[in-house]
């Protein structure tokens, strides 16, 4: 987080904890936490996972911003209902909408056109090579990590923390493009699940100090020279 925003802020600047928050997932209160500590000072609790592409999505899914086919309804900025404004009161978390708005048209998931605002990907991910893209993936890479070393270090009386694969060395390659779609669709499906429970049961307290960030992650494998030759099954800690 310290990196996204030192590093990567526009002009010099160090990044605001609106786009901070877009690129590792947590909260503004979250960065606003982890800036305080890092600068010694006093800090609250933690918060939840990015809502980017839970606002795309609820843009595919939901029968005000799209049509009975999942097409994406063009929007008009502002609005009560059926608009940008709307799309993010109800799916867009504590970023601001300019700040959103503008971090998912500069990674391609959004267009302004000249009748309104176009969704063009449900999946809401910065460019490749990107710098926020190395934000984002050691964020990715810290939350995996930490829960394998937790699962390694952990006390015996401890309980463990789900971390499981499922993999098949086995598959044609003709068939990759299939599994891709199909973990796009079935991977963001339980990721949206897991959101709204999150959603549902996330402290309303301004008092955060026994709040605990939680989450799931998913992704997918795909190795060509099928390194993982023991691994036929589904497998989890």
């Amino acid at each position: 987080m310290q990196v996204a925003g030192d590093d990567y802020g526009i002009s010099g600047r160090q990044t605001n904890a609106s786009r901070v928050s877009i690129l590792t997932g947590l909260t503004r209160r979250e960065v606003k936490k982890q800036r305080d500590q890092l600068a010694g000072l006093p800090v609250a609790g933690p918060g939840k996972t990015s809502n980017a592409t839970r606002l795309l999505s609820g843009w595919f899914q939901d029968p005000e911003f799209a049509d009975a086919d999942g097409t994406p309804r063009v929007l008009p900025r502002e609005g009560e209902s059926g608009s940008f404004e709307a799309l993010h009161h109800r799916y867009g978390g504590d970023i601001p909408a300019v700040a959103m708005l503008k971090e998912l048209t500069a990674a391609g998931a959004v267009r302004e056109e000249d009748d309104g605002l176009r969704a063009i990907s449900r999946y809401y991910m910065p460019s490749p090579l990107d710098p926020e893209t190395v934000v984002r993936a050691g964020s990715v890479l810290n939350d995996l990590g930490s829960t394998v070393t937790w699962n390694l270090t952990r006390a015996e009386d401890e309980p463990s923390r789900f971390e499981g694969r499922a993999t098949e060395p086995r598959i044609p390659l003709r068939l990759v493009a299939e599994f891709r779609d199909y973990m796009e669709a079935r991977g963001q499906a339980f990721l949206e699940e897991v959101d709204r429970w999150l959603h549902q049961h996330r402290s309303d307290s301004n008092d955060d100090t026994h709040a605990f960030r939680l989450g799931v992650g998913v992704y997918m494998i795909a190795n060509e020279d099928s390194g993982d030759q023991g691994i036929t099954d589904s497998e989890g800690a």
